[in-house]
């Protein structure tokens, strides 16, 4: 048994690859826990970045500047009365959330957050990925028909007309990017870990490739990948002033709080494909460029300095708040947060332990980056009218994502190409 548990951590290749069926469980259950603990932070992060950004405090009272106010409002949902409407079709309306949930979670599995950090390696990962992370409109659109209320069902709609448009804009420009990776090669691959590994190889992010036509075929995905999670400016499918709360208004308790659980999932699910087709996925900065062991130790204590940083800056706020007897303990939980995370910086700072997880912490941080930039949408750009948004997508989107496939093509055999052109003339 002790052979079978740390045999695999000598392992270069996923457990999918492996064979190892326990590890294969135990990577699982991590991401599963991973994803819900981040979608629980992601919670905190957005209301206080939002706050911030509108000159205000965001939560402060459960908890150290509300760092506990996901968990309460976790069991807040699960204590709710769970209400299902009489005249609805109750099996669905039951299954359409956890079918959301599902597909949401499913698509993790081949995410890459590192060289063997991941559940396996399909050789059609992107196909996959992008798969079953489209099922969820038909969930979305169960949600809306079961209700039978006439609100969610023109939610359910909406949102099945935005999801199908702008998947062709993404699909397009996820095959500019699986163009990209024959440049080397001579033929192409759908891994994602081959993708990555041939970003490496080429010495650049796909993001840069032909520039500026990688550079478009990635702000193509990252407007689609807007509208497919359905967050603001393209939150019509749940638009409350339009809609009350669109395909979710019949639900309530622990299934509303299912659909608000696969929305943040499938916002780092579409952010981790962004990262992985062109932002060179679990790769450190300049890779090429600064390569070396002493650059390898250098960018190795990242997690462990970002760590201690954090640390730094939770006691410096335990000096600087309040003495008096209400605030006594918010101080001792953040004082305890800052010594966690300090032993966790010290433990990082371990050569075997530093080494196994850069290749997550490089990949985090660049997903991290996509879920401020949501934020930053929510909190900036006015709502869409459904007639624009089609716009964007049919007029905008698909012509651009459709030149970005050509002129690739174009230019990737553009000296295959430029002999048959002089020969003709």
């Amino acid at each position: 048994m002790k052979q079978a548990l740390f045999g695999y951590l000598q392992s270069k290749v996923t457990p999918g690859e492996a064979g190892d069926m326990l590890w294969a469980t135990i990577y699982v259950l991590l991401v599963f826990a991973g994803v819900a603990l981040a979608v629980l932070f992601m919670n905190w992060f957005e209301r206080k970045v939002m706050a911030h950004m509108q000159v205000r405090m965001g939560p402060m009272r459960v908890g150290p500047h509300g760092l506990l106010q996901p968990i309460a409002d976790a069991l807040k949902l699960l204590l709710k009365e769970d209400v299902m409407p009489e005249k609805s079709d109750k099996l669905v309306f039951w299954f359409a959330p956890v079918a959301v949930c599902m597909t949401a979670f499913t698509a993790m599995l081949v995410v890459p957050f590192g060289r063997a950090h991941a559940i396996t390696d399909m050789n059609i990962g992107v196909v996959f990925m992008l798969g079953v992370s489209s099922l969820s409109v038909l969930s979305i659109m169960m949600a809306g028909w079961s209700s039978n209320s006439h609100y969610p069902l023109l939610g359910g709609l909406r949102a099945g007309a935005q999801m199908v448009s702008y998947e062709i804009a993404m699909g397009l420009a996820v095959v500019s990017a699986v163009m990209l990776t024959s440049m080397s090669t001579g033929t192409g691959s759908l891994s994602m870990m081959e993708i990555v590994n041939q970003q490496f190889q080429q010495g650049r992010w796909f993001a840069f490739s032909f520039f500026p036509l990688g550079f478009i075929g990635f702000v193509v995905f990252a407007i689609a990948m807007v509208a497919e999670t359905n967050r603001a400016p393209f939150d019509l499918p749940e638009a409350e002033s339009e809609l009350v709360a669109g395909y979710m208004t019949e639900y309530s308790g622990f299934r509303w709080s299912l659909f608000f659980l696969s929305e943040y999932t499938a916002m780092i699910a579409v952010s981790s494909i962004a990262v992985t087709l062109w932002l060179g996925g679990w790769l450190r900065p300049f890779p090429n460029l600064l390569s070396g062991h002493r650059w390898d130790l250098a960018f190795s204590w990242g997690p462990a300095f970002v760590a201690l940083a954090t640390a730094a800056l939770c006691f410096f706020y335990v000096i600087k708040m309040s003495s008096i007897r209400a605030m006594r303990l918010n101080r001792l939980g953040l004082a305890a947060l800052a010594a966690v995370l300090g032993a966790l910086g010290l433990l990082m700072l371990l050569p075997p332990v530093a080494s196994r997880i850069q290749d997550i912490f490089w990949f985090s941080i660049k997903v991290a980056g996509f879920m401020y930039l949501y934020v930053w949408y929510r909190t900036t750009f006015p709502r869409y009218r459904f007639d624009q948004l089609m716009k964007i997508g049919w007029k905008v989107l698909l012509p651009v994502s459709l030149g970005v496939v050509v002129l690739t093509a174009l230019v990737g055999v553009r000296h295959e190409l430029l002999p048959l052109v002089w020969r003709v003339r």
